[in-house]
């Protein structure tokens, strides 16, 4: 029988599917005290779905430590997404802290201070 091939469209309602699940274990299932308030932002999957970056952000905590923890509870959150999903191979988690909120916050702060003095020299006679 010849290989199917995922196409992409299944591959991202996979993705989905995970961040989904994952977002629900890592809050009602886990345990460790260096995960605090999590936010899943996004999932990416190999095709043969055997790896999964997982990209998360904090709102408090130290984001090292967050990862660490995640990262050593990815076999228990792998066994839970096995109970959850409907497919062949359940990937292999990465987690990995997403600093595109933190960039994007200093960036409005060099925006809003670029503003600023643009508007005192304006004002000035």
């Amino acid at each position: 029988m010849p290989k199917r091939r995922s196409t992409p469209n299944r591959s991202f309602k996979v993705a989905d599917q995970i961040q989904r699940d994952l977002a629900e274990l890592i809050a009602r299932e886990l345990k460790d005290p260096r995960v605090g308030m999590v936010t899943l932002n996004a999932v990416e999957v190999t095709p043969d779905y055997a790896h999964a970056k997982v990209y998360f952000s904090l709102l408090t905590g130290d984001p090292e430590e967050t990862a660490a923890g995640l990262n050593a509870a990815a076999g228990f959150l792998r066994a839970g997404l096995f109970k959850r999903l409907h497919i062949h191979t359940v990937p292999t988690l990465h987690f990995i802290f997403d600093r595109t909120t933190e960039r994007a916050a200093d960036m409005n702060a060099l925006i809003a201070k670029a503003v600023a003095s643009r508007s005192k020299e304006e004002s000035s006679p």
